[in-house]
């Protein structure tokens, strides 16, 4: 990049970074469907990028779950940390330690602002950026980071508005730049098999699926100054609606070919009241501390039902605040059988071990028959590595064979907008007394001849 460009690009992203922070905190009320824009460049769909001997790799965002993604990254064959990015001093030299101790280079350091990032997206020897920020940055620094010629992957959600979502796909077609989500829990051992399981038809012609994040995070409002508490709470404050819908509704959208031979169609969601949140600040918190102050608006569960172009149905909830067990549901119904997670266990009419009325609990044999062979290949480095059970290496190893390979990558744009642009129309469903609220089309009609997922790796 000439000095320039570099000058130029920089002044862009400015105007960029700052528009996309502004929207990625307002709640969009408008009809989703009246504002679709004419593509600007070509469909991303199967996308590949010339192959890498080896992939540069820089990081925006090194705090909690930046910090695991170095950690992870430096172990994978042919990736090379080059930047390290964050507003605080603290977790950029604990990044840097890390790398140092492993006998690796120390990447080059990047702070001093909130827009810092801009300088490191200007040099011309990184790949792909990682961004693992607070959710209303991911849009605007992925938006920047296509623009300087690079790929970016974005933590979930992948942004926070319809307008936000479109401006991803638009970047993503115009400069033919990989924008994926990193969808981690598409890596899982479970969803893999499971996914093996349907591509072979286990379960007949799908029908259903269910799919929730479920996990009590009140204590993460003790978190004030830093980490993840400090930004995420206050979303409880401003949208009622699903906030984090995308892991478990990733694994069954790729279970039902979502965007490659299906696609969203419609939501219509509700909220529970919104009384964990307030109890909790009330218990733990003095009675002028800022906690108390706010007012939470975000039900402590949410239930969207997505209905798709093929008829298929889709149940998606989202509980952070009542107590009770971890669950990411993982359910698919087919016309010969079911399967469901937490607990695993499978019931068919026909191949099963027990009637189709009885739960088979014992996953051994089916792991025997189905484990996915991207697992078996590397699912006992991954679970070495760590990263929620293995999961999280997986991603990442994944990520960059395909880019030294001339691969497509598993997700893509279009993925993670229709599984993040849940969050918001599920807002505005509930605002509206659960009426259907009509979910774009990102790809824009490229769906009806996209190819499903393979199983990859075999």
């Amino acid at each position: 990049m000439t000095n320039l460009n570099r000058r130029d690009f920089l002044k862009a992203a400015g105007v960029a970074a700052a528009a996309g922070v502004v929207s990625g905190c307002t709640q969009t009320n408008v009809d989703p469907v009246q504002a679709v824009p004419e593509r600007q460049g070509k469909s991303v769909i199967g996308l590949i990028a010339p192959k890498m001997e080896r992939v540069r790799v820089g990081f925006i965002g090194v705090g909690q779950r930046g910090y695991g993604h170095v950690k992870r990254m430096s172990h994978i064959e042919g990736a090379d940390i080059v930047a390290l990015c964050d507003t605080h001093d603290e977790v950029l030299q604990r990044s840097a330690s890390y790398l140092a101790g492993r006998g690796m280079k120390v990447p080059a350091l990047y702070q001093g602002s909130e827009f810092a990032y801009r300088e490191m997206l200007a040099r011309d020897d990184i790949d792909i950026v990682i961004i693992s920020t607070p959710w209303r940055w991911h849009a605007p620094m992925a938006v920047d980071t296509m623009e300087s010629g690079k790929h970016a992957f974005v933590e979930v959600p992948l942004a926070l508005t319809v307008e936000e979502m479109w401006q991803l796909v638009d970047t993503a077609e115009r400069t033919q730049k990989n924008c994926m989500m990193m969808e981690n829990v598409n890596y899982g051992r479970d969803e893999l098999m499971v996914l093996n399981m349907v591509r072979q038809g286990l379960f007949g012609e799908l029908l259903h699926g269910e799919a929730a994040y479920i996990h009590e995070l009140r204590w993460q409002m003790k978190e004030l100054e830093h980490k993840t508490g400090s930004w995420r709470t206050q979303w409880h404050t401003k949208r009622n609606g699903n906030l984090y819908p995308t892991h478990g509704l990733g694994p069954v959208s790729q279970y039902m070919n979502i965007n490659r031979g299906d696609r969203f169609d419609y939501l219509t969601s509700m909220s529970s009241p919104a009384l964990g949140r307030a109890a909790y600040a009330a218990r733990e918190f003095a009675p002028d501390h800022q906690r108390n102050q706010w007012r939470y608006v975000a039900g402590d569960m949410n239930t969207t039902l997505v209905k798709t172009v093929k008829g298929r149905s889709i149940m998606i909830q989202h509980d952070t605040t009542t107590p009770r067990p971890y669950s990411r549901h993982n359910l698919i119904q087919g016309t010969n059988g079911v399967f469901a997670g937490f607990p695993n266990r499978i019931a068919l009419e026909q191949g099963g071990t027990k009637s189709f009325h009885e739960w088979d609990e014992d996953m051994s044999a089916w792991y025997a028959k189905y484990d996915h062979p991207l697992w078996l290949k590397m699912g006992a480095e991954a679970e070495r590595n760590g990263g929620h059970g293995g999961m999280d290496f997986l991603m990442f190893w994944r990520m960059i064979y395909c880019l030294r390979n001339g691969e497509p990558l598993d997700q893509d744009v279009y993925d993670g907008a229709a599984w993040s642009v849940i969050s918001p129309l599920s807002a505005i469903s509930v605002a509206n007394r659960s009426e259907s609220v009509t979910i774009p089309d990102f790809t824009r009609g490229a769906w009806q001849s996209a190819q499903p997922l393979g199983i990859v790796g075999a």
